[in-house]
């Protein structure tokens, strides 16, 4: 049984796939999961010369309270990381290959069927 949250979550990452294929981004896993953490959805993005991209995916139904990049707090940003650092060493992606974190902020009107999305590039930089 899922919940409304739950819900939520899916058909934020289902606009957050869309958004980012018409925006000429090559969806390479989604929900890509393990005990210490998960990565929403992993992208290349092919207008920057196919660079890397981890999303983490914030969705509400209706108008946000908050910045959404307020969210990934000291704890995110470590477990972010943590999982990064998993994925690129299992997919064997080379050290020179360039990699960024971006948000994207999903308000739901379930009224009118309709998805505004905020696309925050880069939000956690490497030391």
């Amino acid at each position: 049984m899922t919940t409304k949250k739950q819900e939520i979550g899916k058909l934020g990452e289902d606009a957050a796939v869309k958004y980012l294929e018409n925006g000429n981004y090559q969806i390479l896993e989604r929900n890509y999961r393990r005990p210490w953490g998960e990565i929403d959805v992993i992208a290349l993005d092919k207008n920057n010369k196919n660079e890397l991209v981890f999303v983490e995916v914030k969705a509400q139904n209706g108008k946000f309270e908050w910045k959404p990049e307020e969210n990934i707090n000291h704890h995110k940003k470590h477990q972010l990381s943590r999982i990064i650092e998993t994925y690129l060493k299992e997919k064997n992606v080379p050290e020179k290959q360039e990699w960024r974190v971006d948000a994207l902020a999903i308000e739901l009107d379930f009224g009118i069927k309709k998805a505004k999305i905020n696309h925050i590039k880069n939000i956690i930089l490497r030391a």
